[in-house]
């Protein structure tokens, strides 16, 4: 029998502690990227140096507001704004190699992984992400945490992205649990609405900007 690897994580800051919403939850649901990692600043760099390439401005506010977004909804969204025309598909390539690249320095966040730690072996977990399978996979393995989740819904399993339901319905479902059973950990607005509109109980996971306000 293999030795589970233990995850790469920062220590935890107490100020950064989640309050849990009260209830006897059947299954927990989390988005991955930001929620899960802290994957979201290696995201940001993979942007700016892929749209660099194409003179495309991408401000860090911004670039968080969209938090939940698919790659190809952002590439599409940016190419409407600066009137560009982007190739969406290789582009999208491009970017996720380059956030593959900064893999080797990912870590776990430490205020979800505690909650995970809690409760594994009790409740299932899923992951709910708007990015595709394999960068979810890629990330999870990258801070050993990939054989904690018993199912991934990624970007190619469902039609309509947060702030639509219909990610968190899909994850509900495989686990086999009751939407209303189910606790969301999110970092993202969009992905808050999307877990009230399937009728789910929410977390919300401060981001890295908001992490940085808080520690000054």
């Amino acid at each position: 029998m293999g030795t589970r690897l233990i995850p790469c994580r920062p220590e935890r800051d107490e100020r950064m502690k989640l309050k849990l919403p009260d209830g006897n939850f059947a299954a927990y649901l989390f988005d991955c990227d930001g929620t899960v990692v802290d994957s979201m600043p290696l995201h940001y760099i993979a942007w700016k140096t892929a749209l660099a390439e194409w003179d495309c401005p991408f401000p860090e506010d911004l670039f968080y507001s969209w938090g939940g977004k698919t790659v190809p909804d952002i590439i599409s969204t940016l190419n409407t704004m600066h009137g560009l025309n982007m190739p969406i598909e290789s582009l999208g390539v491009r970017k996720e190699n380059l956030y593959f690249d900064l893999l080797p320095t990912l870590k776990a966040v430490p205020e979800v992984l505690v909650h995970i730690e809690t409760q594994q072996g009790r409740i299932p977990f899923g992951i709910v992400s708007g990015s595709h399978r394999d960068s979810v996979i890629r990330s999870l393995t990258a801070v050993h945490l990939l054989d904690r989740f018993q199912t991934i819904v990624g970007a190619e399993d469902y039609e309509r992205s947060k702030p639509a339901p219909d990610a968190f319905l899909i994850g509900a479902a495989r686990l086999g649990v009751k939407p209303e059973s189910c606790l969301v950990f999110e970092d993202t607005d969009l992905g808050i609405q999307a877990a009230t509109a399937a009728g789910m109980a929410s977390v919300r996971v401060p981001s890295p900007m908001e992490r940085r306000s808080i520690v000054r």
